[in-house]
């Protein structure tokens, strides 16, 4: 129950400081928010650990916890490396992958599909690692699947906040199913670029979503 408490109460710190509640620099205050939010410290606590893990916040011994958010162009070169990242990983499953581990991006793309219709963003970011994971692990590379999912950790909160875009979820579904038949075919260059595009969108919605959200706050 305390871990779940933990995901929630991390997804509403990160929420709140993307629309500006907290800004960059601000000191969280363990005491208040564990009132807020109505729980002990120790959730608290690990929700501060799982956005430091992340980025969003940076934990200094005897001070606290602070906000820190990283600049558009820190953001622009995590997303592009992601995005190559990632290509690499395709290129690689394109030749290696099983028809297991396509049935299982099938499966994961058959749940997005039912939190899209759902209008559940966290529900669909979560089948979402699921299908890129499995194509990390389908590039037959450990280390480089252990890279690509150390950035996958310090993005994911950028990552996921996109997904709020009106019509977002549906298109990263197409993008979805352009990779899988890409993989599917078994062509390297397909598969490599269709997933490079996929980031990089990512990271243009993210800026878009964060625009809006400064102009709504204005």
């Amino acid at each position: 129950m305390e871990q779940r408490s933990a995901v929630n109460i991390a997804n509403s710190l990160e929420q709140m400081i993307f629309d500006g509640t907290f800004a960059d620099g601000d000191r969280l205050d363990e005491v208040r928010l564990a009132e807020q939010f109505g729980v002990s410290r120790t959730p608290l606590r690990e929700a501060l650990q799982r956005l430091e893990s992340s980025g969003l916040v940076t934990l200094i011994p005897r001070r606290g916890a602070f906000v820190r958010q990283p600049g558009p162009l820190e953001l622009l070169e995590m997303f592009e490396v992601m995005a190559e990242l990632e290509a690499v990983c395709a290129r690689l499953a394109a030749r290696r992958m099983s028809d297991d581990a396509l049935d299982e991006l099938r499966l994961a793309n058959t749940r997005c599909q039912a939190a899209s219709d759902a209008q559940d963003t966290d529900l669909y970011y979560m089948e979402n690692e699921k299908f890129h994971a499995t194509i990390y692990r389908e590039s037959g590379n450990s280390f480089l699947e252990q890279e690509s999912l150390k950035l996958q950790k310090r993005l994911r909160p950028f990552r996921r906040q996109q997904l709020r875009l009106r019509g977002r979820m549906p298109q990263s579904l197409t993008e979805h199913e352009a990779i899988v038949e890409a993989l599917t075919a078994g062509d390297s260059n397909a598969a490599a670029n269709a997933l490079r595009d996929h980031v990089n969108v990512q990271g243009e919605r993210f800026q878009s979503l964060m625009a809006g959200l400064k102009v709504a706050a204005s």
